[in-house]
Protein backbone atom coordinates (compact mmCIF):
# COMPACT_ATOMS: atom_id res chain seq x y z
CA UNK A 1 0.00 0.00 0.00
CA UNK A 2 1.65 3.24 -0.81
CA UNK A 3 2.37 5.76 2.23
CA UNK A 4 0.66 8.63 2.20
CA UNK A 5 2.98 12.02 1.98
CA UNK A 6 4.18 14.14 4.25
CA UNK A 7 1.84 16.29 3.80
CA UNK A 8 -1.33 14.31 3.88
CA UNK A 9 -4.56 15.48 5.50
CA UNK A 10 -3.54 19.29 5.69
CA UNK A 11 -5.40 20.17 2.15
CA UNK A 12 -8.80 18.95 3.49
CA UNK A 13 -8.23 20.92 6.78
CA UNK A 14 -7.04 24.04 4.87
CA UNK A 15 -9.73 26.34 5.85
CA UNK A 16 -9.71 25.74 9.23
CA UNK A 17 -6.01 25.76 9.80
CA UNK A 18 -5.87 29.26 8.04
CA UNK A 19 -8.29 30.25 11.07
CA UNK A 20 -6.17 28.47 13.75
CA UNK A 21 -2.69 29.05 12.53
CA UNK A 22 -3.28 33.18 11.84
CA UNK A 23 -5.41 33.43 15.61
CA UNK A 24 -1.60 33.02 17.00
CA UNK A 25 0.80 35.14 17.14
CA UNK A 26 4.42 34.46 16.01
CA UNK A 27 5.76 35.44 19.82
CA UNK A 28 3.09 33.59 21.02
CA UNK A 29 3.92 30.37 19.24
CA UNK A 30 7.85 30.72 19.28
CA UNK A 31 8.44 32.61 22.57
CA UNK A 32 11.21 30.33 23.68
CA UNK A 33 13.17 30.93 21.29
CA UNK A 34 13.13 34.61 20.34
CA UNK A 35 16.19 35.25 21.78
CA UNK A 36 17.92 33.44 19.49
CA UNK A 37 16.71 35.04 16.17
CA UNK A 38 18.59 37.25 13.84
CA UNK A 39 19.42 40.39 15.25
CA UNK A 40 20.01 42.39 11.84
CA UNK A 41 18.50 41.34 8.06
CA UNK A 42 19.19 37.79 7.91
CA UNK A 43 18.49 35.02 4.73
CA UNK A 44 15.27 33.05 5.96
CA UNK A 45 14.38 29.86 5.30
CA UNK A 46 11.20 28.38 6.54
CA UNK A 47 9.72 24.65 5.64
CA UNK A 48 6.07 23.98 5.94
CA UNK A 49 5.89 27.85 6.24
CA UNK A 50 1.67 26.81 5.94
CA UNK A 51 -0.20 30.35 6.33
CA UNK A 52 2.70 32.22 6.17
CA UNK A 53 1.93 34.31 9.93
CA UNK A 54 5.76 32.96 10.57
CA UNK A 55 7.38 34.50 7.36
CA UNK A 56 5.59 37.70 7.18
CA UNK A 57 6.86 37.96 10.93
CA UNK A 58 10.56 37.68 9.94
CA UNK A 59 9.41 39.84 6.69
CA UNK A 60 8.35 42.46 9.35
CA UNK A 61 11.72 42.09 11.14
CA UNK A 62 13.69 42.73 7.95
CA UNK A 63 15.09 39.34 6.80
CA UNK A 64 14.16 38.20 3.57
CA UNK A 65 12.18 34.86 3.49
CA UNK A 66 12.21 31.80 1.48
CA UNK A 67 8.67 30.18 2.57
CA UNK A 68 8.28 26.41 1.08
CA UNK A 69 4.94 25.06 1.60
CA UNK A 70 3.50 21.83 -0.58
CA UNK A 71 0.19 22.00 0.12
CA UNK A 72 -1.48 24.85 -2.05
CA UNK A 73 -4.51 25.17 -0.44
CA UNK A 74 -2.33 26.63 2.16
CA UNK A 75 -0.01 28.27 0.36
CA UNK A 76 -2.28 30.24 -2.17
CA UNK A 77 -4.12 32.00 0.31
CA UNK A 78 -1.65 32.40 2.67
CA UNK A 79 0.28 34.73 -0.11
CA UNK A 80 -2.78 36.84 -0.45
CA UNK A 81 -3.08 37.18 3.22
CA UNK A 82 0.79 38.24 3.36
CA UNK A 83 1.78 39.54 0.54
CA UNK A 84 4.90 41.21 1.95
CA UNK A 85 7.46 41.60 -1.42
CA UNK A 86 10.66 39.81 1.32
CA UNK A 87 8.89 36.43 1.00
CA UNK A 88 9.75 34.17 -1.90
CA UNK A 89 6.90 31.31 -2.21
CA UNK A 90 8.05 27.88 -3.47
CA UNK A 91 5.98 24.55 -3.61
CA UNK A 92 8.57 22.08 -2.33
CA UNK A 93 8.98 19.80 0.53
CA UNK A 94 11.66 17.69 2.45
CA UNK A 95 13.39 15.63 1.85
CA UNK A 96 14.44 16.53 -1.54
CA UNK A 97 13.72 20.30 -1.19
CA UNK A 98 14.44 19.94 -5.48
CA UNK A 99 13.03 23.67 -6.24
CA UNK A 100 15.48 25.23 -3.82
CA UNK A 101 18.43 22.96 -5.60
CA UNK A 102 17.78 25.84 -8.42
CA UNK A 103 18.31 28.06 -6.17
CA UNK A 104 22.05 29.57 -5.44
CA UNK A 105 22.96 30.32 -1.68
CA UNK A 106 22.33 29.21 1.82
CA UNK A 107 20.39 30.34 5.14
CA UNK A 108 21.39 32.31 8.26
CA UNK A 109 18.33 30.52 9.88
CA UNK A 110 15.83 27.48 8.64
CA UNK A 111 12.92 26.95 10.62
CA UNK A 112 10.87 24.13 10.40
CA UNK A 113 7.38 24.40 12.42
CA UNK A 114 5.15 20.92 13.38
CA UNK A 115 6.69 19.10 9.98
CA UNK A 116 9.55 17.46 11.01
CA UNK A 117 7.77 14.21 12.56
CA UNK A 118 5.90 13.65 9.28
CA UNK A 119 8.81 12.52 7.69
CA UNK A 120 9.89 9.08 8.15
CA UNK A 121 13.17 7.77 8.99
CA UNK A 122 14.72 7.26 5.64
CA UNK A 123 13.02 10.81 4.89
CA UNK A 124 14.51 12.41 7.98
CA UNK A 125 18.20 11.15 7.35
CA UNK A 126 17.83 12.54 3.43
CA UNK A 127 16.24 15.49 4.80
CA UNK A 128 19.03 16.37 7.45
CA UNK A 129 21.68 16.21 4.79
CA UNK A 130 19.62 18.92 2.77
CA UNK A 131 19.34 21.06 5.91
CA UNK A 132 22.97 20.77 6.29
CA UNK A 133 23.93 21.72 2.78
CA UNK A 134 21.19 24.63 3.23
CA UNK A 135 22.55 26.19 6.39
CA UNK A 136 25.56 29.00 6.15
CA UNK A 137 27.97 28.63 8.83
CA UNK A 138 26.98 29.50 12.17
CA UNK A 139 23.11 29.12 11.19
CA UNK A 140 20.51 28.15 13.25
CA UNK A 141 18.39 25.17 12.36
CA UNK A 142 14.95 25.51 14.61
CA UNK A 143 12.78 22.21 15.44
CA UNK A 144 9.33 22.15 16.72
CA UNK A 145 8.42 18.40 17.27
CA UNK A 146 4.75 17.69 17.77
CA UNK A 147 4.36 14.42 20.19
CA UNK A 148 1.21 12.59 21.01
CA UNK A 149 -2.04 10.89 19.24
CA UNK A 150 -2.20 11.15 15.32
CA UNK A 151 -4.99 13.61 13.99
CA UNK A 152 -7.21 11.57 11.85
CA UNK A 153 -6.26 11.55 8.23
CA UNK A 154 -2.15 12.70 8.86
CA UNK A 155 1.06 10.97 8.49
CA UNK A 156 2.93 11.29 11.76
CA UNK A 157 6.03 9.87 13.91
CA UNK A 158 7.16 9.71 17.45
CA UNK A 159 10.73 11.82 16.95
CA UNK A 160 12.36 13.01 19.95
CA UNK A 161 15.14 16.00 19.99
CA UNK A 162 17.67 13.71 20.89
CA UNK A 163 16.91 11.48 17.73
CA UNK A 164 17.35 14.41 15.92
CA UNK A 165 20.11 16.30 17.19
CA UNK A 166 22.21 12.99 17.02
CA UNK A 167 21.23 12.87 13.26
CA UNK A 168 22.54 16.32 12.84
CA UNK A 169 26.08 15.26 14.15
CA UNK A 170 27.77 14.02 11.74
CA UNK A 171 27.06 16.98 9.46
CA UNK A 172 28.81 19.63 12.28
CA UNK A 173 25.45 20.57 13.98
CA UNK A 174 25.05 20.54 17.13
CA UNK A 175 22.44 21.40 20.05
CA UNK A 176 22.52 24.78 21.73
CA UNK A 177 18.58 24.85 22.82
CA UNK A 178 16.23 21.91 23.55
CA UNK A 179 13.14 22.16 25.85
CA UNK A 180 9.61 19.85 25.94
CA UNK A 181 6.82 21.96 26.92
CA UNK A 182 2.68 21.50 26.80
CA UNK A 183 0.75 22.34 24.39
CA UNK A 184 -0.40 26.17 24.08
CA UNK A 185 -3.53 26.11 22.03
CA UNK A 186 -6.77 23.97 23.67
CA UNK A 187 -7.38 21.75 20.90
CA UNK A 188 -3.79 20.50 21.18
CA UNK A 189 -4.07 19.81 24.92
CA UNK A 190 -7.20 18.47 24.44
CA UNK A 191 -5.78 15.79 22.24
CA UNK A 192 -2.56 15.18 24.52
CA UNK A 193 -0.26 16.77 22.57
CA UNK A 194 2.94 18.21 23.57
CA UNK A 195 5.89 19.59 22.12
CA UNK A 196 9.51 19.64 21.92
CA UNK A 197 11.44 22.68 20.93
CA UNK A 198 14.70 21.77 19.42
CA UNK A 199 17.83 24.41 18.13
CA UNK A 200 20.93 22.92 16.06
CA UNK A 201 23.37 25.16 15.05
CA UNK A 202 26.02 24.43 12.06
CA UNK A 203 29.93 24.76 12.83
Amino acid sequence: MKTKPSNAGYAGEAEDLLRRYEALTFEEVHESVLHLLPETPSRILEIGAGTGRDAAAFARRGHKVTAVEPTSALREPAMVLHPEPEIEWIDDSLPALASLKEHSGVFDLVMLTAVWMHLDAQERAEGMDELARLAAPGAKIMFLLRHGPVPEGRRMYDVSGEETAVLGAPYGLRPVFSMRHDAITENNRKAGATWTRLVLTKA
